[in-house]
């Protein structure tokens, strides 16, 4: 009986502490650390180091779907964009992840609307 009321308690706690877990912040479908801080639009800080933020979206978006370039890599600032092969409109086009004054950051590039890309096909006619 007593092993019953553990297993139903710990099944009740896990079963409360699951959706914290779960919910990672999203900005337009792409997922980011549970530890960014949202510090100008689709802009984060990140609190894990460059390293680890990096090691995050390859368990997250594998680079054998989500190919990966260099963008600099210099002292003091280094850069990486991820690409979404799949974007959809006013989704996730890419994630630019990079290392500046120590901090380490994320922007998202967002894919544009269907309107604004007719907009701007038409005006190149």
């Amino acid at each position: 009986m007593c092993a019953l009321l553990r297993y139903k308690a710990a099944l009740i706690t896990f079963l409360l502490a699951a959706p914290a877990v779960a919910q990672a912040e999203r900005v337009a479908g792409a997922q980011l650390p549970d530890d960014s801080r949202r510090i100008e639009a689709n802009r984060y800080r990140i609190e894990k180091n460059y390293a680890d933020t990096l090691k995050y979206f390859r368990t997250v978006y594998p680079p054998g779907k989500y190919p990966r370039r260099p963008i600099v890599n210099q002292p003091g600032i280094k850069a990486v964009h991820i690409e979404n092969p799949a974007p959809r409109p006013g989704g996730w086009d890419g994630l630019n992840v990079y290392k500046l004054r120590g901090e380490t950051r994320v922007f998202v590039l967002v894919a544009p609307e269907k309107e604004q890309e007719k907009e701007k096909s038409g005006r190149r006619k």
